[in-house]
């Protein structure tokens, strides 16, 4: 390591200040950070600067300061500034005069949008209410919302008038699409460029906190959707001055890739990870599309920033969960007594996927690995975790996964559905409208009373008939080329082989962003208080009779018994000494099957009512869950 390298190392990871009266250690490597004595540390990296010998300035107010010079590429400056006070760096000019204007991509707020002045923050000055421990994983029932479609306002206050709704529908957990500040006023999120600033438009940092606060009165766990794969297309001007923060001669599909073999890089995405969980005492973290996060470095990223996790937050759980097409394990085996060394789950795309095979019967795209063998890789995704361990992918013609029965149950999260897997259909259509009831029932039942971790995205609970789309706020080319992207992403689907693309909703027009949010009188109508009445039971009943066994729950838990021809039969073994056997016996044909016998108290059934009602293993359109406790006689 070069001397430069370790000094980067220890510079705002040894440092301790004053920030509001809250004593601070580990000041971060970017940003401004305020000091004791009233003074702010503004630091950035901007080595293209260094190299070519030129000055880099700080707009602070109306004041224009020059920073100082370090080793390694960094400018930084300690001067006078409060908490409000907007700044800018002003790169080197063509000639002796001052050229672009900058925000701070460490900037922890902005006073608009992704292009104009940052905003000092003191995040020591909120006075948090809750008394909050954390939540263990195994109880994570997780509710995922996006801010600006979960109310009509689409702010940080207004989502907090809805959590009394999530927590008494029987969730433990809200999961918060990324608000990582990106450009315009509406979209996803995952074009984050400001990663470390509260999206303006949804609120600002102290308002995040207070919908964080109010969770945790009401019991619920917060976990935050972030984006490290990539930086979005509007307002990243890291290469105006850092072209070495990313790998030109490595792509990612939007872009050139983060280069995380570079220590400064490196130190601005760990130092994220930490900002965002102590800084707003959130539970956790889901990092998206690990799988295009290239990092050759040993440790890589992601286990660098794990470990410094779990060394640094000891005071309640931390719950760091992957999305991850490769269907790999070492980033979530478990230490002694299931611990977690790492992380804590991945989302289980397997599961969903087949799932939607079977409620749907769609095969276009991705759907069509799940095609052939759904049967058996419904029964393996639900018993072992990954459908695909090994086997080639009939989409790509390569091998993708890795055997995953040996990690426990919780180690996967399972939905069926969620924003990618709506807002990525061409018109947003929830499962619901795609599928007859009883199937959309069955898996439901078997989503909420598997022993992995479940997830519904936000109106599941209640039926939400309304779409979620993709939607954006770009402008001129940038927007054209994104509204045409769109439609030619689904030039060759069937469903547009004689109505055309051209009505698939433009995603640059607001009223594709007004007609994902949620209708919230729905929950008022009988329909709406079915389905909310039966996702409760079913959680209910999860407490009950699940829960209390999943801590002591090990890998290998799952039993496969039947697989084949619309018929499934699994038996999970719980518990300490797998004392509690969960059965499921489920059969999606229109004839009645023979399926193992179940010994166990039947806890739930689900049958499709143009078939009869009765208690009979193996009906038509039927789902049976039972628990046998073998310690009982």
């Amino acid at each position: 390591m070069t001397p430069s390298d370790t000094d980067l190392q220890t510079s705002g990871n040894e440092a301790t200040a004053e920030a509001g009266g809250e004593q601070r250690e580990h000041l971060p490597a970017w940003g401004a950070v305020p000091l004791d004595g009233g003074k702010v540390r503004f630091r950035l990296w901007a080595p293209d600067i260094a190299a070519a010998g030129g000055t880099l300035k700080l707009r602070l107010n109306d004041s224009t300061l020059d920073m100082e010079a370090e080793e390694g590429g960094w400018f930084s400056l300690a001067t006078d500034a409060a908490p409000g006070d907007a700044y800018q760096y002003l790169l080197p000019g063509e000639t002796d005069g001052d050229g672009l204007a900058v925000p701070d991509p460490a900037s922890r707020a902005q006073a608009g949008d992704v292009h104009g002045p940052s905003i000092v923050t003191a995040p020591g000055r909120y006075e948090w209410r809750a008394e909050w421990s954390g939540r263990p994983w195994e109880e994570a029932v997780i509710y995922e919302f996006h801010i600006g479609t979960f109310t009509d306002e689409g702010t940080f206050r207004a989502a907090i008038e809805r959590l009394d709704h999530v927590a008494a529908a029987g969730f433990t957990a809200i999961e918060i699409m990324p608000v990582a500040q990106f450009a315009g006023t509406r979209g996803w999120g995952y074009d984050g460029v400001l990663l470390y600033a509260p999206h303006s438009a949804y609120g600002r940092p102290d308002d995040l906190r207070a919908l964080v606060d109010a969770a945790h009165e009401r019991g619920l766990m917060v976990l935050l959707d972030v984006v490290y794969n990539h930086f979005g297309p509007s307002g990243n001007y890291l290469n105006a001055y850092a072209t070495d923060f990313f790998h030109s001669e490595r792509q990612t599909p939007w872009g050139d890739a983060i280069a995380y073999d570079r220590p400064a890089v490196r130190r601005f995405v760990i130092d994220n990870v930490l900002y965002w969980l102590e800084e707003f005492r959130l539970d956790g973290l889901r990092f998206d599309a690990i799988d295009h996060v290239d990092d050759p470095s040993d440790p890589e990223i992601l286990v660098e920033a794990a470990r410094e996790v779990r060394a640094r937050i000891t005071d309640r759980p931390i719950h760091l969960t992957t999305e991850d097409n490769r269907n790999i394990t070492r980033l979530h085996e478990r230490g002694p007594d299931n611990s977690v060394p790492l992380f804590t789950g991945e989302w289980n795309d397997d599961l969903h996927n087949v799932a939607h095979v079977v409620a749907t019967n769609e095969s276009e795209g991705y759907y069509v690995d799940f095609a052939s063998h759904r049967w058996e890789y419904l029964a393996r995704a639900l018993a072992e975790g990954f459908a695909y361990t090994g086997q080639v992918s009939p989409q790509t013609g390569e091998e993708r996964g890795v055997p995953s029965a040996h990690l426990p149950p919780v180690a996967f999260v399972d939905f069926l559905q969620n924003h990618d897997q709506i807002g990525n259909r061409a018109f947003g259509e929830r499962l619901p409208a795609l599928a007859s009831e009883w199937r959309v029932e069955l898996l439901t039942s078997m989503l909420l009373l598997s022993p992995h971790i479940p997830l519904m995205f936000m109106g599941e609970e209640y039926g939400e008939e309304r779409p979620f789309c993709f939607f954006a706020d770009f402008e001129g080319e940038l927007a054209e080329s994104v509204t045409e992207g769109r439609r030619r992403e689904f030039a060759d689907f069937d469903a547009f082989s004689s109505t055309g693309i051209h009505h698939v909703p433009d995603p640059i027009s607001p009223s594709t962003f007004e007609a994902s949010k949620l209708d919230w009188s729905r929950v008022g109508t009988e329909d709406g208080r079915a389905v909310l009445d039966r996702v409760g039971r079913l959680l209910d009943l999860r407490r009950t009779h699940i829960l209390p066994h999943l801590a002591a729950t090990g890998g290998n838990c799952g039993r496969i018994l039947r697989m084949e021809n619309g018929a499934i039969a699994i038996d999970w073994h719980l518990g300490k000494d797998a004392a509690v056997i969960l059965q499921l016996r489920a059969n999606f044909s229109d004839e009645p099957v023979d399926l193992p016998a179940a010994e166990g108290e039947l806890i739930h059934r689900v049958q499709d009512q143009e078939h009869g009602v009765g208690d009979t293993i193996g009906s038509p359109h039927s789902a049976l869950h039972f628990v046998k406790n073998q310690h009982m006689t």
